[in-house]
């Protein structure tokens, strides 16, 4: 029994058929929401609803965030929103049904847990300001525009793998 639920969880999904299984959704995101897939677009009306309950008067006075507020009434009337719960949900679920959900933080020997969460937050905040001066995370920008002959998809996705390679040697003792 033990070594059925090892080879389980050893197990991963062909990476092709993962790309391939990914464009499928991006053609059906396309063809039923007429456009493309993104995650910053949840979280920013996420962020500006509950803005307008803790501080309304800001978003009122606020440009950016009194126009956002005006076309997207509420974050449950945006689909971006339960795509992104979908996500979470997909992901809780295959990492239970397949025995790989369990709380720990992966890092290089070289590091401790703490500076490794620290780096990742950091990152993760950096992107997500950066996908907003790019009108866009990497699949609303890159893969989505790049779905669509985007020339503005493709130079997302250079810009992002670009500045990841570039990058990647002095940051490359956190992970290895």
């Amino acid at each position: 029994m033990e070594s059925t639920k090892t080879d389980r969880s050893r197990r991963y999904l062909n990476p092709y058929l993962g790309g391939v299984l990914l464009g499928l959704v991006l053609i059906a995101a396309n063809y039923v929401a007429g456009r493309g897939l993104g995650a910053s677009g949840a979280v920013k009306s996420v962020i500006v609803a509950a803005t307008d309950v803790i501080a309304p008067a800001h978003v009122k006075n606020n440009a950016y965030y009194s126009e956002y507020a005006k076309q997207h009434s509420s974050p449950l009337k945006n689909w971006l929103v339960f795509q992104m719960a979908g996500v979470l949900v997909g992901g809780f679920l295959s990492g239970a049904l397949w025995g790989r959900l369990k709380l720990k933080v992966e890092h290089s020997p070289k590091i401790t847990s703490r500076k490794r969460l620290l780096m990742a937050g950091t990152g993760g905040i950096l992107f997500g300001f950066g996908s907003q001066l790019g009108r866009g995370c990497t699949s609303g920008s890159a893969l989505s525009g790049m779905a669509v002959i985007s020339v503005g998809g493709f130079i997302t996705m250079a810009a992002i793998f670009g500045t990841a390679f570039m990058l990647a040697y002095f940051f490359r003792k956190n992970w290895i």
